[in-house]
């Protein structure tokens, strides 16, 4: 083996980018409160966020009742009028409430902490984050520094500034500086030890929350801190610790939260409990990646891209608390973000959780499933009221309900019916990477039941119509509406099969109803242009023809996870490379704003093909464009701060370097020759299988495996299988070539 340094990975990043907006600040975060640090010459300023502060806009509506004219709207679509079928659905849900796009209630910034100084400080910022302990400094040109994390143990912000010279100037904690959409009453209060701001909402809709409370303790060394104005003035203090809690009030309360009683103000204490809790999960999985060296590289460098992994599960780790991350994770600047930053199931919340198992911090998953226990009768009813079915049915997009509120007749996601069958998938590799056989039996098949369930009621004899493949419209088609898209077949067939799979696991009777349930679905297709079809059937006259100019790749869901075992006929492993070719060719070309994470499904079909090219191609693409210089991840090239190829990218990484089925794990299935040595430490398998280490390099390939059960195992090495037996708690290592001979 080549030999390799077992020196931990430099994880700070460091900038002097300006600051814009809070969009390029630094993130902190403890999952459950979230800092966004954005200083300028001006002032020093930090936006505080929760991960429950929904803004309480707009009542959610029941779903529309659109099963009573489900008749009528098979017939349009099997005539091949899909925008009239999206039109009938929007005009009777006019009906019902329903009149323009019904958003859902936005994620937004609880308040903004500044200390401006008397003169403003000339000069760029140097400014830091380290990954490993979730703590930003900054240092300004006149010697302040200023520190700020986000504790997961004791669920406060800690900031601190220093200054050697006394700082002067005032302290304030307000509202965001914009007008909100709704009214807020904020009252801030001030004594030499606290700041406190109380916001309560005079006109939400009844049983939301009435508002919320952010609360500041104040800690001085040298100089004085005295009321000033509702804000403080800071006179010659050399040392400021404050340590703050946003706290939200429960939904129907009567009032905001009392002002919190916080822990104690020393920050290394605070700072001590913290490392060891985010430390910890941060270093569960590290990565090296080595060039091929002058002239052979194509594409981002290896050094970069497993930078960009860090900071990607950084931004996740920092985002999962008891709630799952939005699409801004847990950091919101605004009380207007991008599509509401809510729950977005058709794409990116799957995204952003997807690189939890295989890098290592699986409890870290079950925010999710909390969410779906939270919605459970939102999603019964909307089965209910939209298609007269059983089961439950899923949102594309949700924050405080899980009612089915957002579509419209071009974007008309009431068709959409896969996404409970997509979220049962990730209960699915919840046990499959951890082996919780309760978890299997007391949550995971409870959900997977439901998620059936309606589909055994909604597929008809043309299959699944309605259909929708998220957001694309067949090149000859006048509507997104569509039969049979290619994802609801593959999520549903997967569905069937971890159904039979579960009830074999747990020694069930019932489980030829979901044998017979697949046996219903419609088969896969491949195109004219021998693509993968991304939909499988026709809708009457219309072909429901590919349109590969799209940023969706929903089509390639079969390969997203374990593969469907129909893959194994070349003729559609064949048509799905072709499709993953003709998708990536677009993105080649693609100059304008793209969502990121439709790189990431390419990237993760193409790994479970074994095209290593192409899936570097797609880690390229995803490294040079979709980062700010702060490396938190974007949804367009270089805006939007989102975090799902937070999740999406280390997830295609670790695809590449290791693929993994009930009882198999593929070591370097897609390694490109620009990765031309390197090691990975802590990957995780289904099966409850751990990589403590993968090592290769041009002298060979170096595996260490070890299992939490006792089990046979094949390990598809690339010169070769190996069958072996793992005893739990036992490691194994296995040496190979890198190629066969």
């Amino acid at each position: 083996m080549t030999p390799t340094s077992d020196s931990p990975p430099n994880r700070t990043i460091r900038t002097r980018s300006p600051v814009r907006d809070w969009e390029d600040a630094l993130i902190s975060g403890n999952g459950s409160q979230g800092a966004l640090v954005h200083s300028g010459p001006d002032r020093t300023r930090l936006t505080l966020c929760h991960e429950r502060l929904f803004l309480p806009a707009r009542e959610p509506l029941p779903a529309p009742r659109t099963a009573p004219i489900l008749p009528e709207l098979r017939a349009l679509l099997g005539r091949g009028e899909s925008r009239a079928a999206a039109e009938r659905i929007t005009a009777l849900a006019a009906g019902e409430g329903y009149r323009g796009t019904h958003w859902i209630d936005p994620l937004v910034g609880a308040a903004e902490l500044a200390l401006t100084p008397d003169r403003p400080v000339p000069g760029p910022l140097t400014r830091s984050c380290d990954l490993d302990t979730g703590v930003v400094t900054e240092e300004l040109p006149d010697g302040t520094l200023h520190r700020v994390f986000a504790s997961r143990a004791d669920d406060v912000v800690v900031c601190e500034f220093l200054r050697a010279g006394g700082l002067e100037g005032r302290l304030t904690l307000g509202t965001l500086p914009e007008e909100p959409p709704v009214p807020l009453w904020a009252r801030a209060d001030a004594g030499t030890d606290r700041l406190s701001l109380t916001v309560t909402l005079p006109d939400r809709p009844a049983g939301t929350a009435p508002g919320y409370t952010v609360t500041c303790a104040v800690t001085s060394e040298g100089g004085t801190v005295r009321p000033d104005g509702g804000g403080l003035a800071v006179r010659g203090v050399r040392r400021l610790t404050l340590v703050l809690r946003t706290e939200v009030a429960a939904p129907g309360a009567e009032r905001p939260p009392a002002p919190a009683v916080l822990p104690g103000k020393r920050t290394g204490p605070l700072l001590e409990r913290h490392r060891t809790l985010h430390g910890e999960l941060m270093g569960r999985f590290r990565l090296r990646l080595d060039g091929a060296g002058p002239g052979h590289g194509r594409g981002a460098d290896p050094e970069r891209i497993a930078r960009l992994v860090d900071a990607g599960r950084y931004a996740v780790i920092s985002a999962c608390g008891d709630l799952p991350p939005t699409l801004q994770g847990v950091w919101s600047g605004t009380y207007d973000p991008p599509w509401r930053s809510g729950y977005t199931f058709d794409g990116n919340l799957p995204s952003a959780l997807a690189g939890l198992h295989p890098t290592g911090t699986p409890e870290l998953m079950p925010p999710l499933f909390d969410l779906m226990d939270a919605f459970a009768e939102d999603l019964r009813e909307n089965a209910r009221r939209l298609y007269g079915c059983g089961g439950i049915l899923l949102p594309a997009h949700a924050s405080t309900s899980g009612r089915h509120n957002h579509f419209g007749p071009e974007w008309c996601l009431t068709c959409w019916t896969a996404g409970a069958a997509w979220v049962a998938r990730l209960y699915w590799d919840h046990y499959a990477y951890t082996r919780d056989r309760a978890f299997l039996r007391e949550r995971a098949l409870p959900f997977l039941t439901e998620a059936a369930e309606f589909h055994e009621d909604f597929l008809c004899a043309d299959g699944f119509s309605p259909s929708y493949s998220p957001e694309n419209t067949p090149a000859d088609g006048d509507g997104q509406a569509c039969v049979n898209a290619t994802m609801d077949v593959a999520a549903v067939r997967d569905l069937a099969r971890n159904l039979v799979r579960a009830h074999r696991v747990l020694g069930l009777p019932g489980a030829r109803r979901w044998v017979r349930l697949a046996a219903r679905l419609p088969g896969y297709r491949i195109g004219p242009d021998g693509c993968l079809a991304e939909w499988a059937g026709t809708a009457g006259p219309v072909a429901q023809t590919d349109r590969h100019a799209h940023r969706h790749a929903s089509h390639l869901y079969p390969l997203w996870y374990e593969r469907d075992p129909a893959f194994a006929d070349p003729r559609l492993a064949g048509a799905a490379a072709r499709a993953v070719r003709a998708r990536l060719a677009w993105w080649r070309g693609q100059e304008a704003d793209e969502m990121a994470f439709g790189l990431v499904q390419l990237g993760l079909a193409a790994a479970a093909l074994g095209m290593s090219e192409e899936a570097c191609e797609a880690v390229s693409l995803l490294a040079e464009r979709y980062w700010r210089p702060t490396m938190v991840p974007t949804h367009n090239r270089g805006r939007i701060l989102n975090v799902d190829i937070g999740g999406g990218f280390p997830a295609l990484v670790a695809a590449m370097l290791l693929g993994s089925a009930e009882g198999r794990v593929d070591v370097l299935p897609a390694l490109p020759r620009e990765w031309a040595s390197g090691c990975a430490e802590g990957l995780r398998a289904r099966g409850g299988v751990v990589v403590d280490r993968l090592e290769w390099g041009p002298d060979g390939v170096l595996v260490d495996l070890r299992a939490t059960a006792d089990g046979p195992l094949l390990v598809r090495m690339p010169d070769g299988d190996r069958r072996i037996r793992l005893t739990a708690g036992g490691t194994v290592r296995l040496r190979g070539k890198l190629r066969n001979g």
